[in-house]
């Protein structure tokens, strides 16, 4: 759907209103195929596709108020109940980037409350969550200056906007599956937003279950914007790249048919791939921990005594996210308990599972 930014530049707003209150919960998202490698302004070097969370959310509320013309976006924010201005470069840098496409940054100032429902150094991606619920406020005043903005229109320009913040946002807008980045399979797919998986999904995959398994709670020793750079020339980045491009055509077909044998291989094989393109750069890096193999090795061992579905998937750090069948919940549960949960740090983990995107607290 190439890459045509100019539908996204306002061309009628009427600035009648002096004052705004919305407010948003959007989760965070999990991806079954991965994206590893960008280029500016995040866009990404192969299409992804991930499971919408539920329970892992951020919720942000944002006051506007009408202003003299501002030569650049003034805001106040608030991380859970405190002013938290470490954040607020990170912020402020997405602001500018956007101000071409919501000019009105500029004309309104900005009091940000945001808090998570799950502890910020978790290791739980807040950004997708995070920059997604700002984008969603952004475009709550967007409507209200231009009311015949259509609802489709709405939610793409959130995830394009979403997008520029950090890149997994884009998926956090819609669900409960969302692609991102252009595919030749789904010819509304763009590098630019999210879009909804567009085929029906077999019953098993329906309401998927994700238990995130709290191996690590620290700080990444690298960055995830340090990681994609380093795919500028890593030496297997372009067979990565086709790999997850294929990978998608095949998890398209898995998830129509509910081949749940094909989907654990599948998931868990761009799990691995995603920890070996970081363990193969220069410089070379592991997120894991001793006691996410323990995990993996302890998921292995159960499903071949039990002719379990459940699998797992890494994002970039050590924590283990276990996905698993709405239906196997009970026996997923005891196996945590029994087995899982000594390997987390303080024995937390979070339960979820597949859910349908942003929602409008206000």
């Amino acid at each position: 759907m190439g890459t045509n930014t100019t539908s996204f530049i306002p061309k009628n707003l009427d600035y009648s209103i002096d004052k705004l209150t919305t407010e948003w919960q959007t989760p965070s998202n999990i991806a079954l195929v991965k994206y590893w490698g960008k280029t500016n302004p995040q866009l990404p070097k192969n299409a992804s596709i991930s499971f919408t969370l539920s329970n892992c959310h951020t919720t942000t509320k944002i006051e506007f108020s009408k202003h003299q013309k501002l030569e650049t976006p003034e805001f106040e924010l608030f991380f859970e109940g405190k002013k938290k201005d470490d954040f607020k470069p990170k912020i402020a840098t997405f602001f500018n980037r956007i101000a071409t496409y919501c000019p009105y940054v500029l004309e309104y100032k900005m009091v940000i409350y945001s808090e998570n429902s799950f502890p910020h150094s978790s290791g739980i991606a807040s950004s997708a969550s995070g920059m997604s619920a700002i984008a969603m406020c952004l475009m709550s005043l967007e409507k209200q200056l231009n009311p015949t903005i259509s609802q489709d229109f709405f939610n793409q320009k959130a995830s394009f906007l979403a997008r520029l913040g950090s890149g997994s946002a884009s998926r956090s807008i819609e669900g409960p599956l969302v692609i991102w980045g252009e595919h030749a399979d789904f010819k509304e797919s763009s590098d630019l937003f999210g879009i909804p998986f567009p085929y029906d999904i077999h019953p098993i995959f329906q309401n998927y279950q994700d238990t995130i398994l709290l191996v690590d709670k620290g700080e990444k020793q690298v960055s995830s914007t340090v990681g994609h750079n380093l795919m500028i020339d890593h030496p297997y980045a372009e067979n990565r790249f086709k790999q997850a491009n294929d990978n998608l055509s095949k998890l398209s077909k898995i998830l129509q048919k509910g081949d749940s044998k094909a989907f654990i291989n599948l998931v868990e094989s761009e799990a691995l791939t995603l920890h070996a393109m970081m363990m193969t750069s220069n410089s070379y890096f592991i997120l894991m921990k001793p006691n996410t193999l323990k995990v993996i090795n302890e998921i292995w061992n159960y499903r071949n005594e039990t002719n379990s579905t459940v699998c797992f998937t890494l994002d970039a750090g050590a924590n283990v996210h276990l996905l698993y069948p709405e239906s196997e919940t009970k026996e997923i549960h005891s196996f945590i308990e029994n087995k899982l949960a000594k390997y987390c740090q303080n024995g937390q983990y979070i339960h979820d599972h597949s859910g349908n995107g942003a929602k409008n607290l206000y």
